[in-house]
């Protein structure tokens, strides 16, 4: 097996602005879908959604340093949009709003309408209400700008486990549950916080990372929610007060289960999806309380926007026949548009400030990648989003994928082994790049070059 990394287009936008004045706004949209619709995330819910339990919203920051702007737009939905729908929205927010680089990241709740890649008769009608209703929130940051400060810190928290259990023989079991909270390993309980003020020190956005599968409801739920993400942000904002918004922005969780994933309805689901939002919320709103934010002599946004291309790891023949066997025709429906021989991954990397450092991913990232992104990353606060800006399934590590299981070599698992932890060595690239520690002559031909 072979992977091809190839960068097919580079879009940067690089340098700090000496003097610029880092100026921010925020908006919200109600996307919860008016009708019906199927709902994302298990295989053995076929009815479509009776009701809400609680709103899906989209939450949106624009930032902006000088002449770039950064629109950072959050989704309670499973996956992000597809290409065509990105695109427009992507276009939309250039064309109105003066966007320069667009992230749009879901929190994976299996509450949500499905999303596909690709629409034979275009979008829904609940997905172009949600895009145009996405598209006027940005504008409306856009035209909100204010004065602005910034502030990083962490925290940590359990609500969660590894469900991919490796046993002494080199097999590996499903840990779905954990209700008595056994340690498994690895786990990130990481709390990673972003704070943005007003001028004024009162608080406008407080922005978390973290990584957990926004599953304590199982299949048996069929009300839209936003799963523990909404009631973690409900407690945010409560906790920490004034105008604030609260946003969720889901890490590397492709092998972590919430503690009580897939409590049925009627073993009080919703109290356990409370407990493990207020958990998060909790330990989020302490660190923004002690966060200082502060303006910064490197103001500046600094991104990267590339498009990887990445193989198919099966057999494609093989592959597409087993899994029309094992989802059936409507189900195939479903997602076997999204199975190529080759994948284009749509991948950014942003650095505000010199001081802050964002990497997408365009699907599951497992949670290792989390941790060594911050562990490389050579600025001092480092933020994993994955399911940014496109669906591409699982990306396991490679030790994982060889060791196998669900999510690692299952029929959600598309791209090569190896394309997550390329992903990961480029944004690490990509910063130093713009930290100005990697340069495009060598050391010694810049010294005669320019002596």
């Amino acid at each position: 097996m072979r992977l091809v990394l190839a960068l097919v287009a580079v879009a940067m936008g690089s340098g700090p602005v000496n003097g610029a004045t880092l100026r921010a706004a925020t908006a919200k949209a109600d996307i919860t879908p008016a009708g019906a619709e199927l709902l994302w995330g298990y295989e053995d819910r076929q009815a479509p959604a009776t009701g809400m339990l609680d709103p899906l919203y989209a939450r949106v920051l624009v930032l902006e340093a000088g002449e770039r702007r950064l629109a950072l737009v959050t989704l309670d939905l499973g996956r992000s949009f597809g290409a065509a729908s990105f695109a427009r929205l992507r276009d939309s927010a250039k064309r109105s709003s003066g966007i320069s680089c667009l992230l749009v990241a879901a929190s994976h709740t299996h509450s949500a309408p499905v999303i596909r890649d690709e629409y034979k008769d275009g979008p829904p009608a609940w997905e172009r209400t949600a895009l145009e209703k996405i598209e006027r929130a940005i504008e409306q940051a856009a035209k909100s700008l204010e004065p602005a400060r910034i502030g990083t810190g962490t925290g940590v928290a359990y609500i969660g486990h590894n469900r991919l259990r490796l046993n002494t023989d080199g097999s590996v079991s499903w840990f779905e549950r954990n209700l008595t909270r056994i340690p498994t390993s690895p786990v990130d309980p990481t709390v990673s916080v972003i704070r943005v003020d007003r001028a004024d020190g009162s608080p406008m956005a407080v922005l978390t990372n973290y990584a957990c599968h926004p599953v304590v409801f199982g299949s048996d739920n069929l009300r839209y929610s936003a799963d523990f993400p909404g009631v973690m942000n409900r407690v945010v904002e409560e906790k920490v007060g004034g105008r604030v918004l609260s946003f969720f922005l889901q890490g590397a969780p492709g092998d972590i289960n919430p503690y009580y994933a897939v409590t049925p309805i009627e073993q009080d689901a919703v109290k356990m999806r409370d407990w493990t939002g207020e958990r998060l919320g909790r330990e989020a709103a302490r660190v923004a309380a002690e966060i200082h934010t502060e303006n910064s002599t490197d103001t500046g946004i600094e991104f990267a926007e590339e498009s990887l291309l990445l193989r198919l790891r099966w057999n494609e023949d093989k592959f597409r026949a087993a899994l029309l066997k094992f989802l059936g025709p409507k189900g195939m429906e479903i997602y076997g548009a999204s199975i190529k021989p080759e994948f284009q991954a749509p991948v950014s990397t942003v650095l505000i400030n010199k001081r802050i450092a964002l990497m997408t991913m365009p699907g599951e990232p497992f949670v290792d990648f989390q941790m060594n992104w911050r562990d490389r990353c050579p600025v001092p606060a480092a933020f994993l989003l994955g399911y940014t800006n496109a669906y591409l399934g699982y990306f396991p590590t490679i030790a994982a994928a060889s060791n196998g299981g669900y999510g690692a070599a299952s029929a959600s698992t598309w791209v090569e082994p190896g394309a997550g932890e390329r992903i990961v060595d480029r944004a690490v690239v990509m910063v130093y790049e713009m930290l100005g520690r990697l340069t495009d002559l060598p050391d010694d031909l810049k010294r005669d070059v320019y002596k």
